[in-house]
C-alpha cells in the first residue's frame, strides 16, 4: 500500500494482526527484503510493517541532495507512519541501514520499543573500534561520497561493478532494475552521504552514545558477510546499555534473512516472544 505522510509517500507492506513488527531494510533494497520473514511472523502472531525508506523502490525520491536522506529523515517517516497506522509500541528489526535508521528510532523513543534486533550492522562505535580489516571492508563507503564518480562508476557496463559487490545478493538483478530510473541511484546513494562521511568513517574517534538501556538488543552476524567483520557486531553488546544476545549465522552472506531464512525467523521468534 502506499502511505502519504507529509514530506513523503511510502511503499508499505503491512499484514498480520499482533504485537507489531517493524522491519527496516537497507542499501538498495526495498521492503520485498522481507518476503521470507513476514509469513513466518504473521503465523506466530505478529503484525508486521515493512516499508520502503525514502530513496528507495516505490517510495518517494525527495529533492534537496544528501541532506534529504538523512537518518534523522527516515526516523520521521517512520515516527509519522506508526502514528498514521495508529502502532504505540513495537518490535524493531534493521538489516544494513536499515539497522543503523532502528536505532537512531530506538534512541529517539526507547519506551515504545519493545526489542531491537541488528541484522548485519551493530553499533556505529562498533564498527569504529573493529579495527583496520573492518575500515578495508569499507572503502566502498568512501567511494560512494562523490557524487557522479560513484554513480558513473557504479552503472558503468549495465552496472557490472554494482552486480560484482551485489554477488551473493539472491535479488540483485531485481534490486538493480529501479535504480535505471532517472535519479534513483542518486537517492539511494545519499544515504552514505549524509551519515558515512569520511571524518565518521577514517577521522579522529567521535564519542557515540550507548543505546537505550530499556531496550532488549539482538545482534545476528553471518560468517559470509564481506562488508562487516564478527568484530564489529560482537562489540556492539557493550554499547547497548541492556540485555544483549549475540547469534552467528553459518554459510550465509551479507542478505542472510534471504540465504537462510529459516534460522534467521528462529532467531527472530525467539526473541521477539522473549520480549512481548
Amino acid at each position: 500500500m502506499r502511505v502519504e505522510l507529509s514530506e513523503v509517500t511510502l511503499d508499505v507492506e503491512a499484514s498480520g494482526e499482533g504485537p507489531v513488527v517493524l522491519l527496516l531494510h537497507g542499501f538498495p533494497d526495498s521492503h520485498a527484503l522481507w518476503r521470507r520473514q513476514v509469513p513466518a511472523l504473521n503465523a506466530a502472531g505478529f503484525r508486521t510493517v515493512a516499508p520502503t525508506l525514502r530513496g528507495f523502490g516505490g517510495s518517494d525520491r525527495p529533492e534537496g541532495g544528501p541532506e534529504a536522506y538523512h537518518p534523522a529523515k527516515h526516523v520521521g517517516d517512520l515516527l509519522e507512519l506508526l502514528a498514521r497506522l495508529e502502532v504505540d509500541r513495537f518490535h524493531l528489526v534493521g538489516h544494513d541501514w536499515g539497522s543503523a535508521v532502528a536505532q537512531g528510532l530506538a534512541s529517539v523513543v526507547p519506551d515504545r520499543v519493545r526489542s531491537l534486533s541488528l541484522l548485519s550492522v551493530g553499533h556505529p562505535a562498533a564498527i569504529r573500534e573493529a579495527g583496520w580489516e573492518q575500515r578495508q571492508r569499507s572503502w566502498y563507503m568512501l567511494l560512494f561520497q562523490f557524487a557522479g564518480v560513484a554513480e558513473e562508476w557504479l552503472a558503468r557496463d549495465d552496472f557490472a561493478q554494482l552486480r560484482e559487490m551485489l554477488a551473493e545478493h539472491p535479488d540483485a538483478e531485481s534490486v538493480i532494475e529501479p535504480l535505471r530510473a532517472p535519479g534513483a541511484l542518486t537517492a539511494a546513494l545519499n544515504i552514505y552521504r549524509a551519515a558515512a562521511s569520511p571524518e565518521l568513517l577514517f577521522g579522529p574517534d567521535l564519542p557515540v552514545p550507548p543505546l537505550p538501556g530499556t531496550v532488549p538488543v539482538m545482534g545476528v552476524w553471518s560468517t559470509g558477510d564481506r562488508f562487516l567483520t564478527e568484530r564489529s557486531m560482537e562489540r556492539t553488546g557493550g554499547l547497548t546499555g541492556g540485555p544483549w544476545r549475540y547469534e552467528r549465522v553459518e554459510e550465509a552472506g551479507h542478505w542472510l534473512q534471504l540465504d537462510r531464512p529459516e534460522t534467521v525467523n528462529e532467531l527472530l521468534l525467539s526473541f521477539l516472544k522473549e520480549h512481548v
